[in-house]
């Protein structure tokens, strides 16, 4: 059943335009770890980075490309492109975000996060090439 996800409150004395808004995505909101921090983080990479290795994080996380092309894979799902323009999301928790490297080997790529981590907690956990192993039939078929 859709939602309309109004974004704004009608003003009569509105003497200047009103704001616009547009939904880029929306999702069910996920678990949140008790004693959470959030943060927004800007994320740069560099022509060609293969950004992070393979990793958790210990909540979800929502992002959105402002600049570029990402390649973007979580444990279960095939890997894809967010374009400039185009959100993603992670649950967090036990599933490992293989990839967020640039998909453009002469311009950076630019992307915002807000990521619901355990306070105290690094932000990013490796996870260990023995794992990555034992989970091998987890991931998605490679292209």
């Amino acid at each position: 059943m859709p939602v309309d996800h109004s974004h704004h409150i009608d003003d009569p004395n509105r003497t200047t335009p009103a704001p616009r808004f547009e939904v880029i995505s929306s999702v069910p909101a996920p678990p949140v770890p008790d004693a959470s921090e959030v943060m927004t983080l800007l994320v740069k990479l560099p022509p060609g980075s293969a950004g992070n290795p393979p990793h958790r994080h210990t909540g979800p996380a929502f992002g959105y490309v402002v600049q570029g092309a990402m390649i973007f894979e979580l444990e279960g799902e095939p890997e894809r492109v967010v374009r400039a323009g185009e959100s993603f999301w992670e649950p967090g928790g036990d599933v490992i975000h293989y990839q967020d490297g640039n998909n453009l080997a002469d311009v950076e790529t630019h992307f915002l996060v807000t990521m619901f981590c355990v306070a105290g907690r690094p932000m990013l956990i490796p996870v260990s090439a023995d794992e990555l192993d034992e989970r091998r039939s987890r991931r998605a078929p490679r292209p």
